[in-house]
């Protein structure tokens, strides 16, 4: 068995911004993986751990040498290696001396595309571990990709945070390198506040983990998020209160500190007068710290937060107190906005709207709340919206960006829409307006709560489509994966809002609604709408991608049509269910056969116009075409009324005079009016079983 050794390789820096650390250590782990493969470097498991100020890589059970590797290099053509008796030209000779075999141990054989070329076969020895790791290890250090990177001192290397040491080990042994001058040590450091001054001797990679910890360092970001967790929800409980699972916020804090410290800190009751999501957004965003709710189902607030410092016990009160004035401050102005917004009602900001600019070539946000006020009463009637919802929604759509211009949503743009609910009730407005003017914002991005009323669904697709339509209407249309404007995200939450909802409508007639309002001509609006439902075709595939239906199964619902893009859902969902079943999967490879002679037919353009049974002169067919007429309105009923399992449950029917059409009659024959009267049948037939799906897409 070969000798190995364990690896520690510790990048020491200054603090690393939070949003930085887990992605660097994925691309040092990934990048670890790769380059021990590539350099044939053989180990047990490879671990990453780290702080905001270290990234470490942690190998278990290196191997101390390369492994030995046998490899194959393609020489000249055997023509030019081989004269025509046979005898090795200069060209062999070279190539032989150049990999260090000899001329009589070349092999001559053809590649994959035929030609004869010379061969050598060699056997690479492994080299130390201890030569191969500094180069390896070196690049490893470069070769994070950080989204800011600066430079400091005289130093060339661009990193995250400033290095301060590098500490390598194999074993015992250092690995000797230098980054940017910045040299190996076998030294790490403990915590900048409770550890010693001096750097701290680390004897081996094992003994690497005791060291830190020895030093105030919990330098598993796993076990660190955990202590901390455990801690919050104890101080919570601590107090009477319980805090709610952010992990978003759990995860900065893991990474904001090394030596977690829960505490729980207090504010003044008065301002829990202000709605609890601006309270809560400043303690978050402002102080990283966790809200205090009355008890796990309760959305209501107690005067507290949970804080950690990266720290001990020890002054924990001078901590406390000072977030507590950091807090009190942030919640004061949370409140002075929150009153200085509802001395005006929230209409009167719509005329501050006519400043502010939407996007520079679609205008301000005052002619876009225009065009949603007309788009949302258009969508309402669409959508047969009582006329009470209608108004509703058109208010909504009037009112609906009026809070980008308070003092509160300036502060706090993530607040837009709550914002505007809050103030709307607050001075006495219609509740479902104010809930449609939150709802239209929805959803913000994957796995958010959709619209649910429907003034609230009627403006956030005004909004959303809108979005779509000026973006695509100037050209700036989503390419590869840049998507700079949410373009994506806007057309998700369409589909998203229409499906869930289980909302029948033409979205091409939606579409072109909102490209109305940018009065475009006859042929630009026609480009932009194939443009935009193109890329809601795309929207669709992805969302029936994310229920795991088959790939051909989604090329055939989608090659009949997703205008109505819920009814393209359930035509998915019922084929592949359809499918599940022996009956339907046993008859699909013969319906697929009509499906493409059928296609054919419609391309030669080979079809009469009707079927004559006069013409029929085989069994076969009459046989098909009886089954067909006999079956055809039910299956049609069944299309019609969106029951599409039923709709292939009775195309299963089909199987036994389909099967007899396709073994016994032959299609095309030389009287041309039999010939077409068979297209005609098999046209009509393909147009029956594709209309929920082409099923000439469907594999196998």
């Amino acid at each position: 068995m070969a000798e190995t050794r364990n690896l520690i390789l510790e990048i020491g820096t200054e603090e690393i911004p939070a949003r930085f650390c887990a992605p660097a250590l994925e691309q040092l782990k990934e990048n670890a993986e790769k380059a021990l493969a590539e350099a044939r470097l053989d180990y047990e498991v490879a671990d990453v751990f780290g702080t905001p100020r270290r990234l470490v890589l942690y190998v278990r059970n290196l191997a101390l040498m390369q492994r030995d590797v046998e490899v194959e290099v393609k020489g000249p053509p055997r023509k030019a290696a081989f004269d025509a008796a046979g005898n090795p030209t200069v060209a062999a000779q070279k190539f032989a001396a150049g990999q260090g075999v000899a001329v009589a141990d070349l092999e001559v054989r053809a590649d994959e595309k035929g030609g004869e070329y010379v061969y050598a076969r060699k056997r690479i020895l492994g080299e130390p571990a201890e030569k191969v790791l500094p180069p390896l290890l070196a690049g490893l250090v470069t070769s994070i990709h950080w989204p800011k990177a600066m430079r400091w001192a005289d130093r060339e290397i661009r990193y995250a945070r400033p290095i301060k040491w590098i500490l390598a080990m194999l074993g015992e042994e250092r690995v000797p390198f230098s980054v940017d001058g910045i040299e190996t040590v076998t030294t790490t450091r403990g915590h900048r506040v409770l550890g010693p001054a001096e750097p701290i001797p680390v004897k081996n990679a094992d003994d690497y983990f005791a060291k830190v910890a020895a030093g105030y360092v919990m330098v598993d970001q796993g076990v660190r998020k955990q202590v901390i967790w455990q801690q919050v929800t104890a101080e919570a409980a601590r107090i009477g209160g319980h805090v709610r699972r952010d992990e978003a916020l759990l995860d900065e804090v893991t990474w904001l500190v090394e030596q977690p410290t829960a505490f729980a800190g207090s504010f003044a009751p008065e301002y829990l007068e202000v709605p609890s999501a601006v309270l809560v957004t400043t303690m978050k965003e402002n102080q990283r710290c966790f809200p205090v709710y009355r008890d796990e189902e309760s959305d209501e607030l107690l005067p507290y937060f949970i804080g950690v410092r990266n720290g001990g016990l020890e002054h924990i009160d001078i901590v406390r107190a000072g977030n507590e004035k950091v807090v009190a401050a942030r919640l004061a102005d949370a409140r002075f906005f929150w009153d200085e917004d509802r001395r005006q009602p929230l209409e009167a900001y719509n005329a501050k709207l006519k400043e502010a600019v939407f996007q520079e070539k679609l205008g301000t946000q005052f002619q876009r709340v225009e065009r949603l006020v007309a788009l949302a009463r258009a969508i309402g009637q669409a959508l047969e919206l009582t006329p009470v919802e209608q108004e509703q929604a058109v208010k909504a759509a009037w009112l609906c960006k009026a809070d980008l211009a308070t003092r509160m949503v300036f502060e706090f743009p993530e607040l837009q829409g709550y914002m505007g609910k809050q103030y709307l009730l607050k001075e006495g407005g219609d509740p479902a307006v104010a809930e449609a003017i939150y709802e239209h914002y929805l959803p913000r991005g994957a796995g958010d709560d959709l619209p649910r009323t429907r003034p609230g669904i009627v403006v956030a697709l005004a909004d959303k489509l809108d979005t779509l339509a000026g973006y695509f209407s100037i050209g700036l249309i989503p390419t590869g994966s840049q998507d700079p404007f949410a373009l994506r995200r806007a057309a998700q939450g369409v589909v998203q809002t229409l499906v869930e909802n289980g909302i029948r409508v033409d979205l091409t007639a939606l579409a072109s609604l909102a490209i109305e309002q940018y009065h475009l001509s006859g042929s630009e609006a026609q480009k932009v709408l194939s443009d935009l439902m193109e890329f809601f075709r795309a929207r669709v595939k992805v969302l029936l991608e994310q229920r795991e239906v088959r790939y051909d199964v989604i090329d055939a619902v989608l090659a009949a049509g997703c205008r109505d893009v819920t009814d393209a859902v359930h035509r998915a969902e019922a084929l592949a269910a359809a499918m599940a079943e022996p009956d339907f999967a046993a008859v699909t490879g013969a319906f697929k056969r009509v499906a493409n002679l059928a296609g054919k037919a419609n391309e030669a353009g080979a079809v009469s116009a009707d079927i004559n049974p006069a013409r029929f002169t085989e069994a076969a067919e009459r046989d098909l075409y009886g089954a067909f007429v006999d079956l055809r309105p039910e299956m049609k009923r069944a299309y019609d009324a969106g029951e599409y399992l039923t709709f292939y449950r009775l195309a299963t029917r089909l199987k036994a005079p389909v099967d007899a059409f396709l073994d016994t009659v032959r299609v095309n024959v030389e009287d041309d009016q039999v010939r077409a009267n068979r297209y005609a049948l098999l046209q009509a037939l393909g147009a029956l079983l594709s209309a929920p799906a082409d099923l000439s897409k469907l594999q196998g």
